[in-house]
């Protein structure tokens, strides 16, 4: 799944583009302006959507609005993820004190994760793609893999088996002294969850149903074919063209899995100092330096995930 070795042209530094990619000057100044208020307004549309999609299934009464319901709460926690992994990187909001109090109670613990840990965890992985202490090996390493496999890990994704090892995670969490209080906080917002989506749909089986189980199986293939989609195959290399894919973003990708530009990965990795409203004019410089060429890259998922597997 490499890029063959004679589309990797020594296409940089530029007036521009520093000797990995990086902004320079006014281009640097202007990519790293945060949108605080536009990134207010997606928070709330999370949440307008999230709950606002099971209201309307349950106003309209019909399974069909409930199996839409299921998908789109899927889709969701995608939205979560990569929401808490902006303010993770504290790109969310330019002041420190909200962009983690907001990226913690109104971003991650009801996506069930800690953020803290995970801001080191993922800080590990920007600092030495595929390096001895890369934490996120096991999501994209030694593909591309066998159909059997790739089945196998698309069936524990989807049945739940890959999410309730995370749950059970986060519940043998309350016996440690370090990660209890966080674990806590989660749990409390689950519960808060719970009794709220009960009052206000009417259902108690609405939270098991329509939050609980798509961030169990939904949400769980959706991560893995996007973790697969940025760096399967690839190897370590302080090139980020032979650690991280880039692949033609299309609407129906960007709508179900790579929400918030989070789909222009290579500008990512290039300079993770960029907020993700501006990493298409980031990737825009790198295609224009001739740094990211069309050999370089997919010209769809559905491409890519049929040469993961073999």
């Amino acid at each position: 799944m490499l890029p063959p070795s004679g589309a990797l042209t020594d296409a940089l530094p530029t007036s521009r583009l520093g000797p990995t990619g990086r902004p320079l000057g006014d281009l640097r100044t202007e990519l790293y302006r945060i949108p605080n208020l536009a990134n207010a307004g997606h928070v709330c549309g999370l949440w307008l959507q999230s709950v606002g999609v099971l209201a309307v299934a349950a106003w309209w009464g019909n399974p069909i609005g409930w199996v839409l319901s299921f998908f789109l709460m899927g889709r969701a926690f995608a939205r979560f993820a990569i929401l808490g992994h902006e303010a993770a990187h504290r790109l969310l909001f330019s002041n420190r004190k909200i962009n983690d109090w907001v990226g913690a109670w109104l971003v991650s613990y009801p996506a069930f994760v800690p953020i803290d840990a995970y801001r080191r965890s993922h800080m590990a992985h920007h600092k030495e793609e595929f390096g001895p202490n890369e934490p996120d090996m096991a999501l994209y390493s030694g593909y591309p893999i066998s159909a059997a496999s790739w089945n196998r890990k698309m069936r524990r994704d989807a049945d739940g088996e890959s999410g309730w090892k995370n749950l059970k995670g986060l519940v043998l969490a309350l016996r440690s002294n370090s990660a209890r209080p966080v674990a806590l906080r989660i749990l409390a917002w689950q519960t808060v969850l719970f009794f709220g989506l009960w009052a206000a749909i009417g259902h108690w089986w609405v939270y098991p149903v329509f939050w609980l189980l798509p961030w169990m199986t939904m949400w769980r293939v959706l991560n893995r074919l996007r973790a697969v989609a940025e760096h399967g195959g690839m190897i370590a290399s302080a090139d980020r063209r032979l650690t991280t894919h880039h692949v033609r973003q299309s609407l129906t990708a960007r709508f179900w899995m790579v929400p918030f530009n989070t789909g222009w990965h290579l500008a990512h990795h290039v300079d993770i100092g960029v907020p993700f409203s501006h990493l298409p004019k980031l990737q825009h410089e790198l295609e224009e330096a001739g740094y990211s060429a069309p050999d370089l890259q997919w010209p769809s998922y559905r491409a890519l995930w049929r040469h993961a597997r073999h």
